[in-house]
């Protein structure tokens, strides 16, 4: 028989938080392991509920979710991120600019596969979450990275992504506050991000799916309250601040400059029709939520179960020897640095291999994320204090016999 073989446009699609190592971890799960999974920011597996109203209005809307929606979606719960928007001071939005998805992420494909041509570039940043890159290589797109510096709270190197625009560039995601660093940026690099897009006529990609989730007294800006000169798509949805992953239910907001991108919309129109819509149960959650109770300010307040999580993870790992990690502002993650002098690794997800079949602890390596070193990982602070607190006492036994295995000494 003819081997039957996957598309040539999946060459270049890579998605490494369910990749190889995870799969070895389900094996060893059916072998009777127990695994600590701190490779993705599934929050109800974490004992993360969405708030209680979310879930009675959905059942109260069950018997009226069986039948299509309008392809952009329902009017009440877009009105609700309509005045969503206004709050965040995003200018000049109406019904018609807002589309609901089956979460942010099937919305991020639909605008990529809108817009590309096989070699357009999109500058993506690196670290990513990678599907904004798999996103572009699907759409026929190249993803130019421009690296994100460590050494300034993980902040875009503005003069990098200058360099790296080209005639063929189309656009620049950022992704604020950032997955995986948890980095969150101010408006003075917002500011810098908005006229590099105004110079060149690039379309700006915001990824806002974690705007609430700020420690400190943090605050966000949306990138696209800054401008109205310049094309912005901003995506958001339920996963993450109101605990809500597996309801898939999400948003994208077109404002900005829209006189000179009447083709683009009308794309996105197209493929928004194409999939009929979005998951009816889904959008009836949006407008309770964004109306009621802000409960994630309960969890990343002071006393705050995020906040106590995301203090003793980043001390627990900063005491490892050799590790260092910027204290992230927002999201659910921490991206620590294994500094490559004491820990010399080659290949860093053979190193996840090893970290799970030794301590049974499952991370995503930082070149999953396209990251440019293998001397980075990424593990998520969900677990309670118990849990994290023995996860990170095994993460810290392998990496001191790594240390021994690999010392020069």
């Amino acid at each position: 028989m003819r081997p039957i073989q996957k598309s040539n446009k999946l060459a270049d699609v890579c998605y490494d938080i369910r990749g190889p190592v995870l799969e070895k971890s389900r094996q060893m799960e059916e072998e009777g392991h127990k695994i600590t999974k701190l490779n993705i920011g599934n929050l109800a597996v974490f004992g993360f509920d969405p708030p209680d109203e979310i879930v009675r209005d959905m059942m109260l809307n069950l018997q009226n979710a069986a039948g299509y929606t309008d392809s952009k979606g329902m009017f009440a719960p877009r009105k609700a991120v309509m005045h969503y928007t206004q709050g965040k001071s995003i200018a000049g939005v109406t019904i018609d600019d807002i589309y609901l998805g089956n979460g942010a992420s099937e919305l991020i494909v639909m605008s990529m596969n809108a817009l590309l041509n096989s070699g357009d570039e999109v500058l993506v940043p690196a670290p990513d979450y990678p599907l904004w890159t798999a996103a572009v290589s699907l759409s026929g797109g190249n993803p130019v990275h421009y690296v994100c510096d460590e050494q300034n709270e993980w902040y875009p190197d503005i003069d990098d992504m200058r360099r790296k625009i080209t005639p063929q560039t189309k656009a620049i995601v950022v992704i604020n506050p950032n997955n995986p660093t948890g980095a969150l940026y101010p408006v003075e690099v917002l500011l810098q991000i908005v006229e590099l897009a105004r110079q060149h006529q690039l379309i700006i990609f915001a990824d806002e799916i974690y705007d609430k989730v700020l420690y400190d007294e943090a605050e966000h800006v949306s990138i696209a309250s800054l401008a109205d000169d310049v094309l912005f798509i901003t995506m958001n949805g339920l996963s993450k601040n109101y605990r809500s992953c597996g309801y898939r239910s999400g948003w994208m907001v077109v404002s900005g400059e829209k006189r000179h991108a009447k083709d683009y919309i009308e794309g996105l129109n197209m493929l928004a029709s194409m999939r009929l819509c979005a998951n009816a149960p889904g959008q009836f959650a949006i407008q309770t939520a964004l109306g009621g109770y802000q409960s994630i300010q309960d969890l990343v307040g002071p006393g705050g179960r995020l906040l106590k999580q995301r203090d003793l993870a980043h001390k627990l790992l900063t005491d490892i020897p050799g590790v260092t990690c910027v204290k992230p502002k927002a999201a659910l993650y921490m991206f620590p640095r294994l500094d490559p002098a004491i820990y010399p690794i080659a290949d860093d997800q053979q190193f996840a291999y090893e970290l799970l079949a030794e301590a049974k602890v499952l991370i995503v390596q930082g070149t999953g994320f396209n990251w440019i070193a293998p001397d980075h990982f990424r593990v998520v602070f969900l677990p309670n204090s118990d849990d994290l607190t023995e996860a990170m006492g095994r993460i810290a036994r392998f990496l001191e016999g790594y240390r021994k295995r690999h010392s020069r000494g």
